[in-house]
């Protein structure tokens, strides 16, 4: 059985095309990740994508998950909700390794976990996340200054996704529908999901 997903490529090209949202009231952080973790980034890539069939990382070894995280210009930034992981932002940036031209920079995963969603953090998170991609090579000696920021998301995505990545100032610019496996919702960690 088969899943028609349609996915949609967004970009900015300029700094200025950010559109902030407004801080979330109460105790909301959003904080980097210095140390690269497998284990935590494995935790929020299967709790925030598990209700979403986010599936393409569950398989990786600890080994891959440490390539993966430990190459120059990757970041984790989590936002936290009165100390609480509530959702996740992943940057690469792209041209270090032949993956794409330098100045480049993906946003690779994004999303709250589904206790969190609906509560005005995503938009905010995506800000932070937007400005420090932005910004990455200033913490980044050796990498190009970005000039592009880009990410796609998909129509498996949660039903706000690309209202969020609208009003934080993200342009259309490629569509793609595709048929993919019909698989299921594997939550957080097998037998997990609500269905």
């Amino acid at each position: 059985m088969s899943l028609t997903v349609t996915t949609w490529s967004l970009e900015q090209t300029s700094p200025r095309d950010l559109l902030p949202a407004v801080v979330p009231e109460g105790d909301v952080r959003v904080v980097r990740a210095d140390v690269p973790s497998p284990e935590f980034s494995r935790f929020l890539y299967a709790s925030v994508g598990g209700d979403i069939r986010w599936t393409d990382r569950l398989p990786l070894t600890y080994a891959e998950w440490e390539k993966l995280l430990g190459r120059p210009g990757v970041e984790t930034w989590v936002a936290y909700d009165r100390g609480t992981p509530a959702g996740y932002v992943e940057l690469a940036a792209r041209g270090e390794n032949g993956d794409g031209p330098e100045g480049v920079v993906e946003i690779v995963y994004f999303g709250l976990l589904p206790a969190f969603r609906g509560r005005r953090i995503g938009g905010h998170l995506l800000s932070q996340g937007v400005a420090r991609a932005w910004d990455l090579a200033e913490r980044w000696p050796g990498l190009a200054p970005t000039e592009r920021v880009w990410l796609h998301t998909c129509s498996k995505d949660g039903e706000h996704a690309m209202d969020n990545y609208l009003r934080r100032g993200f342009r259309l610019f490629d569509t793609k529908v595709e048929q993919e496996p019909d698989v299921p919702n594997p939550g957080p960690w097998p037998g997990a999901a609500r269905d």
